[in-house]
């Protein structure tokens, strides 16, 4: 029993003086991630967060824009031409895309007599009484800005989940790494101590045939362990919003339990942003449906106009057709001028059937919004009660690991023993070997799994600080 205390011994100091130099390198040359750096980075870096915030900066002008809207219209405008004034009795219609230009006195004939002429005019026009509608309006904008922000916040809060749990499983693939090249390392000792009894008679030659294929068994367990460890980097640089790289990761959420955990189920999933920002698209839909309710009521409107007009054609022209001139200045010089103010009410009918279908779809769209919102809940509530369960298991593995790590390493230690002694077969050493691998395993993702419970709960129930502030 000395004999196998003092090989194990002598095996394992090596390799804790490796890894410890592994370790002290890693230290010097990485700097140490920490979860709630990445989580910073990733509210920094993430190229979808950055897009959503910018859709609500956007909605933001929309309120400042929609309130403008009611601002009175004022209008200046200034006309200048050059043209013939020929009239002609008859009847004239607009049409749309036509203008006819039926100016002037009736000559008996054709002319191309031509002149300068302006037109300066100035026009206000203000909705002064419009039964609500400016209201609606900014009130519509501003659901959009509350949907838009409520998206932000839910797209935040899911990012953090992300980066939480993609940092949990990089944590959990670099420990299973490291199990996996422990286990390499005690089957590479085995192997050597069963190469030399076979060698020298002591144990039959199958014996290093089996203790082969365990060493390229366990080498084939740690390439799978660095694949899985390399593809968990990657989606960790990817919630990141960064290029794939290595990283040196905080060791405490493998090594310590959360220091505040539930007292009791946590049943709440209210304050979800989820349900927050699917609460603020069902608000904001019927914001909309009541705007559009409003676009088929009268309005009241103020309007005023002010012109000045001016023509080369002089007052006379009528009955003497040489009283014009050519020149410039006097054709655009404004001589006549006219005012109008008024107060008016317009009333587009046709709008009552257009519109109430409108409103009515809707209003449909609103329903709709609304089933999302149960569906989701109900999902969450659903998340959070197995959330729960999951750490309660968690917890329990937690605490039967190290028995289960003890009773397989014992197992181990006497299975190699008796080998040694000749008094066991090399199957009993490597299924002890396995399950002390297994027992190693479980043990150095136990703590990781009570951390990744909690996460769940914490993006079930939308209260991140459950997961986040454990220190």
């Amino acid at each position: 029993m000395k004999t196998t205390k003092k090989l194990v011994l002598t095996g394992v100091m090596p390799v804790i003086l490796c890894l410890a130099c592994i370790s002290a390198k890693a230290q010097r040359t990485d700097t140490v991630l920490t979860l709630q750096n990445a989580l910073n980075i990733a509210l920094y870096k993430q190229q979808i967060i950055q897009a959503k915030n910018n859709y609500a900066k956007a909605s933001a002008q929309g309120i400042i824009s929609a309130k403008r809207d009611g601002l009175p219209a004022f209008t200046l405008s200034a006309q200048q031409a050059y043209g013939t004034i020929n009239g002609l009795n008859g009847l004239a219609s607009g049409l749309p895309g036509l203008t006819a230009i039926m100016a002037g006195p009736v000559s008996a004939s054709q002319n191309w007599r031509a002149a300068f002429g302006a037109f300066y005019a100035s026009n206000i026009d203000w909705n002064i009484f419009s039964f609500g509608l400016q209201r609606a309006h900014v009130a519509e904008a501003k659901g959009f800005y509350h949907r838009d922000a409520a998206d932000l916040e839910q797209e935040k809060f899911q990012q953090q989940v992300k980066v939480a749990g993609a940092y949990l499983n990089l944590l959990a693939a670099q420990r299973l790494h490291y199990s996996m090249n422990i286990n390499l390392w005690r089957v590479s000792q085995l192997r050597n101590v069963i190469l030399t009894r076979t060698e020298n008679g002591l144990n039959p030659g199958v014996d290093s045939a089996i203790a082969n294929a365990e060493f390229s068994k366990a080498r084939i367990a740690v390439t799978d362990a660095i694949n899985y460890e390399q593809n968990q980097a990657a989606n960790l640089a990817m919630q990141l919003g960064i290029t794939q790289q290595s990283f040196s990761l905080d060791s405490i959420y493998i090594n310590q339990l959360p220091a505040r955990l539930p007292g009791q189920p946590v049943d709440d999933v209210s304050k979800n942003p989820q349900l927050a920002f699917l609460s603020a698209r069902v608000k904001s839909s019927e914001l909309t449906a009541n705007y559009l309710s409003k676009i088929s009521l009268p309005r009241v409107s103020f309007f005023g106009v002010m012109q000045e007009r001016g023509s080369g054609f002089g007052t006379n022209y009528a009955n003497n057709f040489t009283d014009y001139t050519h020149s410039y200045l006097t054709g655009v010089d404004p001589i006549r001028a006219n005012y109008l103010v008024g107060i008016g009410v317009s009333w587009n009918l046709t709008n009552l059937g257009r519109i109430a279908s409108r409103v009515k779809s809707q209003h449909y769209t609103s329903d709709g919004l609304m089933n999302e919102y149960h569906y989701q809940e109900n999902n969450l509530t659903n998340q959070l009660e197995q959330g729960n369960k999951q750490l309660v298991n968690a917890l329990q593995k937690y605490r039967e690991a190290p028995i289960q790590l003890k009773a397989a390493s014992d197992a181990y230690n006497q299975k190699k023993t008796l080998y040694s002694n000749g008094l066991a077969t090399i199957i009993d050493v490597t299924q002890t070997l396995y399950n002390l691998n297994t027992a190693e395993t479980d043990r150095d993702i136990a703590g990781n799994a009570v951390w990744q419970a909690l996460l769940y709960i914490a993006a079930s129930s939308g209260n991140f600080n459950l997961f986040i502030n454990q220190f």
